[in-house]
């Protein structure tokens, strides 16, 4: 068994055991499971949402922003690996022209499309980003 086969088979046992707690209602062991699981190397979506939906119910608004924010690095950094970039001049410029003209690239060849679950998970940030309660400002005293 190879060190990366070990790897996957801890993330699934703490993706299992995570469940398990889970559904006895046990949210903060949980939690510890989940935690444990996204800090493998390889995504998966699984784990962050439900780390997601854990902290929601228990009102841990800036845990569950971390795990948004960690999510989307983790994905964006996982697409961008896997994105090759084109061999031969031509066929990138008609790659670059079909994409652009496809609505998925701006006039400066960024891109406007934003893979599952990293769009879903910016909408998310944003609806806790307005939901998430102010700190009070404390108001300063003339002394």
């Amino acid at each position: 068994m190879t060190a990366h086969s070990k790897l996957t088979v801890s993330h699934l046992n703490n993706v299992q055991l995570g469940s398990e707690e889970e559904a006895k209602g046990n949210l903060q062991q949980a939690a510890k499971y989940y935690e444990t699981a996204i800090k493998d190397e390889r995504p998966d979506e699984l784990p962050f949402n439900r780390l997601m939906v854990i902290y929601r119910k228990l009102k841990q608004y800036n845990d569950e922003l971390r795990v948004i924010n960690q999510g989307i690095r983790k994905f964006e950094d996982f697409y961008r690996k896997q994105a090759t970039p084109t061999k031969g001049k031509k066929l990138s410029q008609l790659s670059n022209a079909f994409m652009k003209t496809s609505g998925l690239q701006d006039r400066k060849g960024k891109s406007l499309y934003n893979p599952e679950p990293i769009g879903k998970w910016m909408k998310r940030r944003e609806m806790l980003e307005k939901k998430k309660p102010k700190s009070p400002k404390r108001s300063k005293s003339k002394v």
